[in-house]
């Protein structure tokens, strides 16, 4: 995708989950080229059958890996910026330490966290769908440790069933 960044306004994101559905606003005037990269995965279909793969109860969920088989398209270098990770922010994963290793991962916070604020890239903001994230995070299969591989996976599909790009024409 390569709309010049004062485009990006014109565009929200609705992601259909088997929760209900979460709306987001996008934040191109901090990170043109994490919205970018999100509206292009998006708007090809890359994250329709996708799972949240990480729900953490007081802190996020995590979703929007490639498929079995499969693998995102590119890297997005760091965009860090001002905007606090609160309930709400959508924010951009990345590998271990490596600040340009944000790909497709993505997560939607449910709460505070003000130890990502500048270390994460913030791109966006739910408008609505705070019961379906509520929903999601629930699921978290707390049997297991946070520190294992299986702690906070869903014990049942949280799915992204379709990411739907909506053109707003810049009304907000």
């Amino acid at each position: 995708m390569s709309l010049p960044e004062a485009q990006l306004v014109d565009y929200q994101v609705a992601l259909q989950t088997n929760r209900g559905l979460i709306w987001l606003d996008l934040w191109p005037d901090v990170a043109p080229n994490h919205v970018r990269n999100f509206l292009d995965l998006s708007y090809t279909g890359f994250y329709d059958g996708t799972k949240f793969h990480r729900v953490i109860p007081g802190f996020m969920i995590q979703g929007g890996g490639a498929r079995a088989g499969e693998q995102a398209p590119r890297k997005v270098r760091a965009e860090f910026n001002t905007k606090r990770h609160v309930r709400g922010v959508l924010s951009m994963a990345r590998l271990g330490t490596d600040d340009n290793s944000a790909t497709s991962e993505f997560f939607v916070m449910h709460a505070e966290n003000a130890q990502l604020d500048g270390n994460y890239t913030a791109f966006g903001i739910m408008l609505s769908g705070g019961e379906a994230v509520d929903a999601i995070v629930k699921t978290g299969d707390s049997r297991f440790s946070p520190k294992t591989s299986k702690g906070y996976t869903p014990t049942t599909p949280q799915v992204i069933k379709r990411a739907v790009v909506v053109k707003t024409h810049g009304k907000r």
